[in-house]
């Protein structure tokens, strides 16, 4: 007699298997590009050499002289790593350093440095608001804003992207019911490109009696005369929170909370993500260091990076190609379908660009989001635009 087949017995990972071929089915399936070479305007991907338009080192500063040497030299009298947390052992001279610079960029009282840009928003909201309070958050405000959220316990509600109708009427609805109330927005939405209405919602907060936290990560030293962000940029000197990166156009790594002496004070004392985690490494915090020594001294690169932003712009006017927004260096081509847009992405990678689709879950709508960098040339601006009018 036959034996019957054994059947395998079930694991508790059997669902990995389900959920990844879902994934494949809606085309939301992603996976790494390899790097093999220094950050710039050309990249060594997948062993090709690319054109780079999907970049956040805005300003070239993550593959500068200045800055490897700066954690060449951190590295060498620091070590590699800075062991600890840094109400233990990981609190080194260069972390002050670093906090007094960022605070000068922001013109703020103090500011504390972070492991990473999602950690700083993580820690600072659950700090700041829980069970009683209320959070109102724009509904493009990046994942970690997100998530901060929930991990606090607050309610969270998100009003209409940039409607300030909508976040008026919330606030109407809302607000009495609540202890505190925290307003949060990206100042530039790193998927769509477009700018928040600061100046706006600080009204709206002062009216209401909220605080506000703005996530300035691709708005540092980019806007502003001296880099210091939108905030900078609009002249706002209210006391509000401001959260950003020192990986994007500061080319390192980690984040940064910035605001009055007693709210750093407090973070300190309260900010998990802070407590409980090691310091940032010496080489990232000298790159840091000297990247804001750069950003507040010397205009050049940022006037190269706006000329470039509008070279692209007045390239895609005159081919008829319209972006979600066109007043930061990211420029968001709405296309929609899926398969068309992993098609065309697919194309300018054939061609030597990388500008990589942006899918679901992401994004509500699949684009293009192109990234413009001071270090581009006019010439590699133009081939890009040539790719797309194809």
């Amino acid at each position: 007699m036959k034996p019957e087949p054994v059947t395998p017995l079930s694991t508790p990972y059997d669902w990995l298997d389900r959920s990844l071929d879902s994934i494949h089915k809606a085309n939301w399936y992603r996976s790494t590009q390899t790097v093999t070479s220094k950050a710039g305007a050309i990249a060594m991907i997948d062993g090709r050499e690319m054109l780079m338009f999907a970049s956040n080192n805005y300003l070239g500063l993550a593959g500068d002289r200045r800055l490897i040497d700066a954690a060449i030299n951190a590295t060498e009298l620091y070590g590699t790593g800075s062991t600890g947390s840094r109400l233990v052992t990981g609190h080194l001279a260069l972390h002050e350093e670093l906090e007094t610079a960022i605070a000068d960029l922001k013109n703020t009282d103090a500011a504390l440095v972070f492991s990473s840009g999602y950690l700083a928003n993580l820690g600072t909201i659950a700090a700041i608001v829980g069970a009683r309070d209320l959070i109102l958050g724009d509904e493009y405000n990046h994942s970690c804003l997100k998530k901060g959220g929930l991990l606090s316990g607050a309610t969270a509600i998100d009003y209409q992207h940039l409607d300030l109708g909508d976040l008026t009427a919330k606030l109407q609805e809302h607000r009495a019911k609540y202890r505190r109330c925290l307003i949060t927005t990206d100042s530039v939405f790193s998927m769509d490109g477009d700018l928040a209405p600061l100046r706006e919602i600080m009204e709206l907060a002062n009216q209401y009696g909220c605080m506000v936290l703005v996530d300035e990560a691709h708005g540092t030293g980019v806007f502003g005369d001296r880099g210091g962000g939108l905030t900078q940029a609009l002249g706002i000197q209210e006391n509000l929170i401001q959260v950003g990166t020192l990986s994007k156009a500061l080319g390192s790594l980690g984040g940064y909370v910035t605001g009055s002496a007693k709210l750093i004070d407090y973070l300190r004392n309260r900010a998990a993500t802070w407590i409980y985690t090691t310091g940032l490494s010496p080489a990232d915090t000298g790159a840091a260091i000297a990247a804001i020594r750069i950003v507040k001294t010397e205009n050049a690169l940022r006037e190269q990076l706006w000329q470039n932003v509008a070279l692209f712009k007045q390239g895609l006017q005159n081919l008829g190609i319209q972006a979600i927004a066109l007043d930061s260096p990211i420029m968001a081509i709405v296309v929609g379908d899926i398969p068309q847009t992993l098609q065309i992405a697919q194309s300018l990678k054939e061609n030597g660009i990388f500008a990589p689709a942006i899918r679901p879950p992401t994004v509500r709508s699949a684009r293009l989001r192109i990234t413009l960098m001071a270090t581009h040339t006019p010439s590699q601006i133009q081939k890009l635009l040539d790719c797309l009018s194809k």
